[in-house]
């Protein structure tokens, strides 16, 4: 007894000393101690999200992966994982738990590493305020602020704080984004094998990872699934059954559900300009553009369907590579396929290190037959190319020259090629390549400037340069509607005669001769306005530029928010020389659809904050002719209470200020502009020597009257483009090369394919044209036929074809013709010019009139 009482004193003042050591440590660390009052008010780091208007995934930007979890959200399951693997007495203790703490100082002295030291509340400690060095030091400290925090928070709240704040690998934070980096899945719809997998990571994340080491993270899952069993969480069947499942995991993006790259960066780059790096990857932002998944998939899939198009007319240009190059087959006179076979492991290989580009995806030749080939895919799919999949593939010579169209399949391919191809809808196969030409295509709301669709270029994965807003490409005939307004604003009219003769003017700067040309290299003498402009008249621009002057047109064309140093000092600015972006050609365009008004594009809707509040609304300013005063040409953007019908108003009532955009040109000459590009697509007239129709007659395929538009092509054919519109939206349309060395150049006959092919030069109606058509038919399709509207002051009258003057005849040769008030013909035809209408010529006394 004797020794027992000495036993109990010792111990006991053992106890007091190291009470009393362990409060004058704790004081003297306190005022060290990081507060813990922080994670009442906890903020997660959460990358940010892109989405579509109609709340689509485009994409997530930020180094740390995580999806913060409610304790609601977390299976049961994989809290009794954690507790069984992590801190089976989690509940009971008080941060620190004595018993496991114990057994791990045992361990140490007895020179065995027991562990259960740390408990979930020291390891969120640990994860928030300290490192992971391995000293006492930071073993104190761990305990300290355990003690703090258990008197701060409830359990469950720590708990949740450690499933959200821990590392788990392959930049995954917490359980949340682990369940979707390692299984593409909701944290609720992971099985029990998989939460075991999850719940093992936090020993070792980046050694126990299924993807890195599938052996040891089964290893560790069994040791999950034995402690879960040990503790009662789940039955032996379920333990067998688990520990018995293959490991399914690997590594996962986020949960796109729009592919929409350039979209996607153009929204990132505006964040990080807004708010910096810091806050743009940290703060959980979801912004929410203004593209929808319908027009953006539309969009996309019409620039690619075009470019696979004009890449492939103008020729096949050879497989990326051969596993058995041609003369190598050549052994012993035995046939390719005897000749050294392919092995599997080549195969797989080869396919796993090339790419895929939208839905071009890489192959191998198999074998070759007379008007087919086997190819293998990826996965060991076997698949067959027939004939019409391969018939285009005559040989590429230059952008001006293609082969003889192929007879047979190994005109085309030998064994051992890696080629691309792509799954057409009827589930066949066509052998593909990937475009050397580029593209864009950009479509915007004129009413106020929102990004309906954009798609900078054939892959995101092939070239990150957005075309859409970085390339600025010489923009040939699309500039002409803008001459033509300046033109309209300098006494012009749609009627007014302009001579279609060549120009040889002497360039005292260069010392030659300029010779602008119409293309095609035809005139047509005296030729109306309208007329000019749905065909596309070169000279007739150049004379209408020479009339008003380079420095007023130059003037006219700022006002659509085009840089002037983009605009060349001279002539050839009305042939197309000036260079833009699309973006800047579309937000032109939309001054005439919406009827006068300056647009500001935008993309970002709204951007709201990881606790779902609005931090940003996009408040542009509106096209709307009820708010501003008539003629108030010049007026800069301002606010007003006046409530506009326009979707922008209805869809977020919350804005009650509406900005009303700039009037730059008046409604009547947006209106007449709209006319005569209404007549490039519409008009035609087969009883005039020579016949004619307008330059954009190809989009009557969509059998709308209410469009409007213009192609252009730039000298050589560098770039050919397509502008249109309707009243409710404006898509401009790019094809061109990125490389200047090449020029889209032209494609003869293919006797393999038939009649439905394009041939002949390449420009903006063959070339740039299809994507808009394409398109157009899917975003129009939603919108209702809407007429431009015919405003103040503006009337129709019955002119003469020939001369432009009135007329009372009411016969082929006269039609109705719109003016302004104040700039009506007076004089009445006096002459029959029936003959002048079939011959294209005038009497010489009207034609020595003008110029």
């Amino acid at each position: 007894m004797f020794l027992i009482k000495k036993l109990l004193k010792v111990s006991l003042i053992v106890f007091i000393l190291a009470f009393i050591s362990v409060y004058i440590l704790y004081l003297s660390m306190r005022s060290d101690l990081p507060s813990v009052d922080s994670l009442k008010d906890l903020h997660w780091q959460t990358p940010m999200q892109v989405y579509s208007r109609d709340g689509l995934l485009i994409s997530q930007f930020g180094e740390k992966k995580r999806i913060p979890l409610t304790f609601e959200q977390v299976p049961q399951q994989l809290i009794d994982a954690l507790l069984a693997t992590e801190d089976d007495r989690f509940y009971l203790h008080f941060g620190v738990d004595p018993i496991g703490m114990g057994r791990a100082i045992l361990g140490k002295l007895m020179g065995q590493d027991k562990g259960g030291a740390s408990t979930i509340t020291m390891q969120v400690a640990r994860n928030f305020f300290l490192t992971r060095e391995v000293t006492y030091t930071r073993k104190i400290r761990e305990i300290f602020l355990s003690f703090h925090i258990e008197k701060l928070l409830s359990k469950d709240e720590i708990l949740m704080l450690y499933i959200n704040k821990i590392e788990l690998g392959h930049r995954a934070f917490g359980f949340g984004a682990a369940a979707q980096v390692y299984y593409g899945k909701n944290i609720k719809q992971l099985n029990l094998a998989q939460i075991a997998v999850l719940a093992g990571l936090p020993k070792a994340p980046s050694t126990l990872n299924p993807i890195r080491s599938p052996s040891r993270a089964k290893a560790r899952r069994a040791v999950v699934l034995q402690r879960m069993l040990v503790s009662g969480y789940i039955s032996e069947q379920e333990y067998q059954s688990a520990k018995a499942a293959p490991i399914s995991a690997k590594k996962h993006g986020a949960e796109i559900e729009l592919n929409a790259p350039y979209i996607a960066e153009m929204a990132h780059q505006e964040i990080l300009k807004r708010y910096g790096k810091e806050k743009a990857y940290t703060e959980g932002y979801k912004v929410f553009t203004t593209v929808t998944a319908k027009l953006q998939t539309a969009a996309q899939q019409a620039l690619v369907n075009n470019l696979l198009n004009y890449d492939q007319r103008h020729g096949f240009r050879g497989p990326l590579n051969s596993l058995r190059p041609k003369q190598a087959t050549k052994i012993n006179k035995l046939t390719e396929q005897q000749a050294q076979l392919l092995t599997q492991d080549e195969i797989t290989n080869v396919l796993a290190q090339n790419n895929s580009y939208q839905m071009l995806v890489p192959a191998v030749v198999t074998a070759v037959e007379n008007k087919s080939v086997t190819i293998q895919l990826r996965n060991n799919e076997l698949a067959t190319i027939d004939w019409p999949g391969l018939a285009w593939a005559r040989p590429y010579i230059n952008d001006q020259k293609q082969g003889r169209p192929p007879k047979v399949a190994s005109d085309i391919l030998h064994y051992g090629d890696i080629i691309l191809v792509s799954k057409m809808a009827d589930s066949s196969y066509r052998l593909g390549q990937l475009p050397t030409a580029s593209a864009a295509i950009v479509s915007l709301s004129p009413d106020d400037g929102a990004i309906k669709a954009a798609v900078g270029g054939f892959s995101f994965k092939q070239s990150q340069f957005n075309r859409v807003t970085q390339a600025k490409r010489q923009v040939g005939s699309n500039i002409k509607p803008f001459i033509y307004s300046a033109a309209l604003e300098h006494g012009f009219t749609l009627a007014s005669l302009v001579n279609d003769a060549p120009i040889n003017q002497w360039d005292r700067s260069s010392g030659v001769v300029w010779r602008p040309r119409n293309s095609p290299e035809t005139y047509a003498g005296l030729l109306r306005v309208r007329l000019a402009l749905a065909q596309s008249k070169n000279v007739i621009a150049v004379r209408l530029l020479q009339s008003i002057g380079v420095t007023n047109t130059i003037k006219h064309l700022t006002a659509f928010g085009f840089n002037a140093n983009d605009l060349p000092h001279n002539e050839t600015l009305a042939l197309g020389s000036a260079s833009l972006t699309p973006l800047e050609v579309a937000t032109g365009f939309a001054t005439f659809a919406n009827g006068g008004f300056l647009i500001e594009p935008y993309l970002i809707e709204r951007i709201e904050n990881s606790d779902g509040d609005v931090i940003y609304q996009a408040n542009p300013a509106l096209a709307c002719d009820p708010c501003l005063p008539a003629n108030n040409l010049g007026m800069p953007a301002q606010e007003t209470d006046f409530q506009d019908s326009s979707s922008t108003l209805a869809e977020n009532p919350q804005i009650t200020k509406v900005k009303q955009a700039t009037r730059i040109i008046s409604p009547q000459n947006a209106f007449l502009i709209t006319q005569a590009l209404n007549s490039a697509i519409w008009d035609a007239d087969w009883t005039a020597k020579p016949g004619w129709q307008g330059t954009g007659w190809r989009a009557r395929t969509l059998k709308r009257r209410d469009i409007a538009g213009k192609t252009g092509t730039t000298n050589e054919a560098k770039d050919a483009w397509f502008s249109g519109f309707s009243r409710r939206l404006i898509t401009t349309s790019w094809i061109g090369f990125d490389d200047p060395r090449h020029i889209l150049g032209q494609t003869v006959y293919n006797n393999n394919l038939g009649k439905n092919q394009t041939t002949g030069k390449e420009f903006g109606a063959k070339s740039a044209q299809p994507a808009w058509i394409e398109f157009m038919r899917v975003a129009l399709a939603d919108i209702e036929v809407e007429a431009f509207q015919l405003p103040v002051d503006i009337v129709s009258v019955r002119i003469d074809k020939a001369t432009g003057k009135l007329t009372t005849k009411t016969d082929r040769t006269s039609q109705f013709e719109y003016f302004r008030l104040g700039h009506v013909p007076t004089d009445y035809v006096s002459a029959d010019n029936t003959s002048a209408i079939l011959s294209g010529s005038m009497q010489k006394e009207e034609e020595e009139e003008l110029f």
